[in-house]
C-alpha cells in the first residue's frame, strides 16, 4: 500500500473526518485489521486565513500549504490530498515546487459524474470556491459543466462557512437554507450538486435531498484509497 500524504487543519472538523473515512475505507477494502498508511501536516488555520482573507496575500496564503506539503513529502508520502477545496488552487505551486504527485479533489468528483452520466454541476463552497476558474476547470477537463448559485445564494453559502460550518456548528435552518439554494440551481439546470467545501457534508448529506449530490470528502477518501492500493481510478467512469 503507498503512503498517503494528508495536509490537514482547513479545517480540523473535515479533516478528523477525512482520517476516520480513510482508516475505514481501507478497512473495508482489505479486511482483517488494516488501516490506511498516512503523513498527516496539520497546519494553523489562522495562519492561513490571516494571509489570504485579512491580507489578500495569496503568496502567504500559498506558503502555508506549500510548507505543509513539503513536511508530508519529507515523511515519505507517496502522493499527497489536501483536506480542503479552496487549497486547491495551490496545485500546481505545490506540483512545482514540491514535485509530489497530488490526487485533486475535483477529480474524484469529476469522475463520479461521469460514472452517473452526468456533465452539469452545481457548485457550492467559500465564495473564492465558486468564483475562482480553478474548480472548474479541473472538472471542464472531465466534460463536466459548472454552474454557482446567484450573489445572494453565494453570499450566504460563504458566510454560513465563515460562521458555523468551520466552527463545527451545524443547525437545521441551515440546512434548509442550503438546500433551497442546490432546488433553485437544480431548477436553473444543474443535474447535481458539488458539495465543494469539506464541512458541507457533515451538514447536509444525500438523505437530505433528492437531488444528486457530491460529497467531495467521501470521493476524495475513495478515491485516495484506490490509487494507495493500485486501483484504476478510471475505471468506473469509462
Amino acid at each position: 500500500m503507498k503512503t498517503i500524504g494528508m495536509i490537514g487543519g482547513l479545517t480540523w472538523v473535515s479533516t478528523a473526518q477525512y482520517y476516520r473515512r480513510l482508516n475505514e475505507i481501507a478497512n473495508e477494502r482489505l479486511g482483517g485489521s488494516a488501516s490506511a498508511k498516512l503523513v498527516l501536516a496539520s497546519v494553523n488555520r489562522a495562519d492561513y486565513t490571516a494571509a489570504y482573507l485579512e491580507k489578500g496575500d495569496e503568496d502567504a496564503a500559498g506558503d502555508v500549504v506549500i510548507e505543509a506539503a513539503r513536511r508530508v513529502a519529507d515523511g515519505g508520502a507517496d502522493f499527497l490530498i489536501i483536506c480542503c477545496n479552496n487549497a486547491h488552487r495551490f496545485v500546481s505551486r505545490i506540483e512545482a515546487e514540491v514535485g509530489i504527485p497530488i490526487l485533486h479533489i475535483a477529480e474524484a468528483s469529476a469522475l463520479e459524474a461521469r460514472r452517473l452520466g452526468l456533465d452539469r454541476l452545481g457548485l457550492l463552497g467559500i465564495r473564492k470556491t465558486m468564483e475562482s476558474p480553478f474548480y472548474a476547470d479541473k472538472l471542464a477537463e472531465y466534460g463536466i459543466e459548472t454552474m454557482i448559485p446567484n450573489d445572494a445564494d453565494r453570499t450566504y453559502i460563504n458566510d454560513k462557512i465563515y460562521e458555523e460550518l468551520v466552527k463545527n456548528v451545524f443547525l437545521d435552518n441551515t440546512r434548509r437554507g442550503y438546500i433551497e439554494v442546490m432546488e433553485r440551481m437544480q431548477q436553473s439546470g444543474s443535474q447535481g450538486v458539488v458539495l465543494g467545501c469539506t464541512e458541507i457534508p457533515l451538514l447536509v448529506s444525500a438523505t437530505d435531498t433528492d437531488i444528486p449530490v457530491f460529497d467531495t470528502t467521501e470521493l476524495h477518501c475513495q478515491a485516495a484509497i484506490k490509487m494507495a492500493i493500485g486501483d484504476d481510478l478510471q475505471a468506473e467512469a469509462r
